[in-house]
């Protein structure tokens, strides 16, 4: 049995998912950023959010949804994510 407090990577995985099980619609790494920080009364950096984004899609509970460019033709545009 492990012993002393939860690692905050557990609590942020499941900020992600509530997070993510509340909006109805896609939503980019900004947006699940400040909600995990309100969550956490600390700021979590955009690259741990994407880090833990990239885990939950390869344990297929996140889906990511790449939009394409609004612009210019041919290239990538924002990165939304969604439960699966």
């Amino acid at each position: 049995m492990k012993r002393g407090r939860p690692s905050l990577r557990h609590y942020i995985i499941n900020y992600i998912l509530e997070c993510l099980s509340q909006t109805q619609t896609p939503v980019n790494v900004s947006y699940i950023k400040k909600y995990v920080d309100s969550k956490m009364e600390r700021n979590v950096s955009w690259n741990t959010i994407k880090k833990y984004l990239n885990e939950l899609m390869l344990l297929d509970k996140v889906k990511k949804i790449k939009l394409p460019h609004s612009k210019e033709k041919d290239k990538e545009g924002l990165t939304l994510y969604t439960l699966r």
